[in-house]
């Protein structure tokens, strides 16, 4: 890694000079509590005495004996507060807000956890809270914009450009532009400039520091594969950190929307649609036409149709640390069903890219091999776009029924 946040040739900070000021301040608040061990225990006992964790790793008898191959074990971050990973990186962004002084965040998010995440954070220290989400994704996550807004945050749907996470973190980065002495900008995934790709990857290492022990202690040996899926790359990062310096292959997982061949989908390192540029303050692989103008991108998955990734998965995928593969809409919705009827356990939309991708290769596996998945969120979430994948006529029903109440 080179200075200010480089990995390979990607990353770095692009800033316009008024907010290199803010960056320096957060460069050194981060810098300190990464140097600082007493800031680690006090964010792993908030994180025990407020989140839950350790979250557990289960072992997935039925699946396992369903694929005949590999043991599958899964990492339950649906389990953590707030039911996805993303309470990892905000309450330990909460802590730097806390030793700044400062008393408002605000937040991006696109499939709602982040920002449901964000707004449990800023009810539990004080502060308060603003939410840009896409006008699109304001529609198909209702549910966690309802419970955002419940928790005290506001939710500003953001109508510019494809109404999708990217015009939510742009608006994102107007807000902060305008409110630096006051506020901290709770980037919620692996991108944008320096601190964040590393400091969220920082916070997010707990999943793979927790998964290495546990699957020690439970198997006595490491896991051969690691899946995680891959929108900014959060998750993906937390689970791969625990076995960097292993012969686990790591694998991610990105979105395939309607396949490949399509254009409609958000695969950066798994096809060759995208390319290497500059946005929103970085540099790595962006879904781009030849004038880097941003392309449309699609997901049954809110939280994984990012036009970019971080600029570590793409340094890592470039060194070929890593291996990342896409999954359709349709597996996607296929490994749902099995994984829920199979196991009694519903992972979100977003997770459910690394199940299908998990689930393509464990038959080929030997039985005394093993696999981790990681099921970075929970699938009630996913509710109103799951019943209209699955073209479920009761759930249709319940929502005319809903409907005509509503308007009587």
């Amino acid at each position: 890694m080179k200075h200010r946040g480089y990995y390979g040739s990607f990353g770095g900070a692009f800033l316009p000079e008024i907010l290199i000021p803010t960056f320096d301040e957060l460069v050194a608040a981060y810098e300190n509590a990464r140097n600082d061990p007493a800031f680690w225990n006090q964010y792993q006992q908030l994180m025990a005495e407020y989140s839950g964790r350790p979250t557990p790793l289960t072992f997935a008898a039925n699946l396992t004996r369903h694929f005949g191959g590999a043991k599958i074990y899964i990492k339950r971050e649906d389990l953590n507060h707030t039911g996805a990973h993303k309470a990892n990186n905000v309450m330990g962004q909460g802590l730097l807000v806390q030793k700044m002084g400062k008393k408002r965040v605000i937040a991006e998010t696109g499939a709602g956890q982040h920002g449901a995440a964000c707004a449990t954070m800023a009810a539990k220290f004080g502060f308060d809270c603003t939410i840009y989400m896409g006008e699109k994704d304001v529609m198909r996550q209702r549910p966690n914009v309802f419970w955002m807004e419940q928790l005290g945050a506001q939710v500003v749907p953001v109508t510019d450009g494809t109404k999708i996470l990217k015009d939510a973190i742009n608006q994102t980065f107007r807000d902060w532009v305008t409110h630096m002495d006051t506020t901290h900008y709770v980037l919620g995934t692996a991108c944008g400039p320096h601190p964040f790709p590393e400091m969220v990857a920082w916070f997010q290492s707990i999943i793979g520091k927790e998964a290495r022990q546990q699957i020690l202690e439970q198997e006595g040996r490491l896991p051969h594969k690691v899946y995680a899926c891959v929108g900014g790359g959060s998750n993906a990062l937390g689970l791969f950190s625990g076995f960097m310096d292993d012969p686990v292959d790591l694998v991610g997982v990105e979105a395939g929307g309607k396949g490949i061949d399509t254009g409609q989908h958000a695969a950066r390192l798994s096809s060759e649609d995208a390319s290497p540029g500059i946005a929103q303050g970085y540099k790595t692989f962006f879904l781009q036409d030849n004038d880097g103008q941003m392309k449309e991108t699609h997901s049954i998955s809110a939280g994984l149709d990012y036009v970019g990734v971080s600029p570590i998965l793409a340094h890592m995928h470039e060194i070929k640390k890593a291996r990342f593969e896409s999954a359709t809409d349709t597996e996607v919705v296929d490994a749902l069903k099995l994984t829920i009827k199979t196991e009694g356990i519903i992972p979100a939309l977003e997770s459910a890219h690394a199940f299908a991708g998990a689930f393509r290769e464990a038959s080929d596996l030997s039985g005394d091999q093993i696999i981790i998945i990681n099921q970075s969120g929970r699938g009630d979430k996913d509710i109103f776009t799951v019943a209209e994948a699955l073209n479920d006529p009761e759930w249709k029903t319940f929502i005319q029924k809903k409907a005509a109440q509503y308007h009587a």
